[in-house]
Formats: structure tokens, sequence, C-alpha cells
């Protein structure tokens, strides 16, 4: 063989390699991204970690990159815990998205700004700003919506300072002023245009590694303000998962997420993963359909394949 032929080989190989490594594979995610996102934003993961971050990104649409959503692996009482976290840039993404969106103004109120507000007008009245600032003192969030009246919150700092000592206090005390803001954006963003998202928006031990995990308190913190014995909670969630997923779909979840454990083995943290893998897995499963519906309508021939699936496989595959 030519070395000119060799060359054309070698190029050849690489130009197919590029175009892999630089396929979609995960959602809007190639393999170049994820190896990114793994090396940086998601360090520290373990693979089921890792999956269900990504996961969440996709069902979520959510943008790592842009600062959306952040994820964090720690140690806690109760042992190792992944933490996802929304942003504020996250929240105001979401809502921009919602029908009806007209704006949301989140301001921290300093105790050298001259500050009035009229809550029967749902109007600032005036809210002027000079340097130094000195420190936070309260703030304030209002939400537009062009079908509705004005959504308005306005705190005091004092509602807020118990979070310094709460499940998220290296977060409160780093970045007090992103994380008062976002408090008040999902608050306000929640009552005007739906958007729900808890203050984790999953917070679980890891799926295979779970046999480090140690039995901590028996009363666990479910919000900010609420707590409830770990039997309590442990019904709730599994009342919950089988209400809401069939049957079909938490079966393939435990046989996909905790190989060779029944629904009996599971402890609290893990049937908690086991729920939001499950509700992961139904909107997948939703979109896959109305996307197979769209393409027959457009065109009688077409017969759904086993595309998704193989996409499903590869990406399991990338985590071994």
């Amino acid at each position: 063989m030519s070395e000119v032929a060799t060359v054309q080989q070698e190029q050849e190989k690489q130009e197919k390699i590029k175009a892999i490594y630089n396929d979609k594979l995960v959602g809007n995610f190639t393999r170049k991204e994820l190896d990114t996102l793994r090396s940086t934003i998601a360090k520290g993961t373990n693979n089921e970690e890792f999956g269900l971050f990504v996961q969440t990104c996709v069902n979520t649409g959510l943008n790592p990159f842009l600062n959306h959503i952040h994820c964090m692996v720690y140690e806690g009482r109760n042992g190792r815990q992944l933490s996802i976290q929304i942003s504020s840039e996250g929240v105001l993404y979401l809502a921009r998205k919602a029908k009806g969106f007209k704006g949301v103004d989140a301001q921290m109120v300093h105790e050298n700004d001259d500050f009035q507000i009229d809550l029967a007008s749902r109007k600032i009245v005036k809210h002027i700003v000079g340097f130094p600032r000195g420190r936070i003192i309260g703030g304030y969030c209002i939400a537009r919506h062009e079908d509705f009246e004005d959504k308005i919150l306005l705190m005091d700092v004092q509602e807020v300072e118990h979070m310094k000592k709460g499940r998220n206090a290296n977060m409160w005390n780093t970045w007090f002023a992103d994380m008062f803001k976002k408090h008040m954006l999902k608050r306000v963003c929640k009552e005007q245009f739906g958007i729900d998202l808890t203050e984790d928006e999953v917070q679980a031990s890891p799926v295979q590694t779970i046999e480090s995990y140690e039995e901590g308190p028996k009363i666990i913190q479910i919000d900010e303000h609420e707590t409830a014995s770990e039997e309590d909670k442990m019904k709730e969630l599994w009342s919950e998962i089988e209400s809401n997923v069939p049957d079909d779909v938490i079966f393939n979840c435990m046989k996909k997420y905790f190989k060779g454990k029944t629904e009996q083995d599971l402890k609290l943290s893990e049937v908690a993963a086991l729920k939001k893998f499950c509700v992961l897995e139904m909107d997948k499963m939703n979109k896959q359909q109305e996307t197979a519906e769209s393409e027959f309508i457009e065109n009688p021939e077409f017969i759904p394949g086993n595309k998704e699936r193989d996409e499903i496989s590869e990406f399991n595959g990338f985590f071994d």
C-alpha cells in the first residue's frame, strides 16, 4: 500500500472518530460535552450519580454549561450525598419559557438604599441605590404575567437567616445574595408561572455504592421547615411511586439501577432516587411517543425502530 493511501486511510479514520465524538449521545449532549462535563462541573461523581445528573439536565432542559444547574458530591451526616442545585439563572430560564411570561425582577435591599414599596398597588415607590450600600437587610421579587396581576414578594433578611445553619449552610454562607435571590425567585415563579423546584432537585446517596451508607438519625429533614420520621417518609415515597408510576416502569428502573435488589431491600435514599429515575424514564417515554406519532403522521410508511433503545444502551455502556 502506498504512503498516500495510508495517510488517506488515517485521515478517514480520524474523521470517523471525530464524527462519533461530536455526535449527540444523550439529549443534546455530545460525547465530547459529556467528557468535559464529568471532568469539570460534575467532577467527583460516580457513574450512577453522573447518569442521574445528565438525565436531570436533559429532562428539565437546563444547561450546566450556562450556569443553570450545578452538581455537588459531599460527605453529609448520613454519608455520601449527591446534590443537584438549580441556580437563579436556571429558574429564570424556566420562567422565560413559561406562557405569559412578562418579566421577573429580583433585587437585594441594603441598609443604605432608599427603598419604599406600596404593597396595595404592587408597585415599587422607589429604590435608590448608592455606594457603599452596606449589609443586606431584605429583598423583593416581582413576577409579571400577561394575563394576571403582578406577583410580589417582600422578605426581611431575618426570614432566611436560619438557612445559614440548614442543610445547604455552605451554599448560603458562601453565596448568600445569590441564594437569597434564588429563594425569592422560586417562590414567586412557582405561584405566577407554575415552576416548582425544591431546594435540591435531587439529593440521594449513590445507587450502587449504597452499601457504605451508614444509617443516621431517624428524624429527617424534608424541606426547609418540615421534619418527619424515616418510616413515614418511606411510606409516603412508595405511595407516590405506586400511585403515579406504571408497574413496568418501576420494574425496569429497579432492574436497571438497583441490580440484585428487591423493593424491600431499598433504603430511604434509594427509594428517593428510584422515584426520580421513574419520573425521568416516563418523561423520556412520553417524548419518544410524541416523536413517533409526529413522524408517523408526516410519513405513513414510518415504523418506529430501536434507535432510542440503542441510544440508551450506548449511554449505559459509556458509564461502564
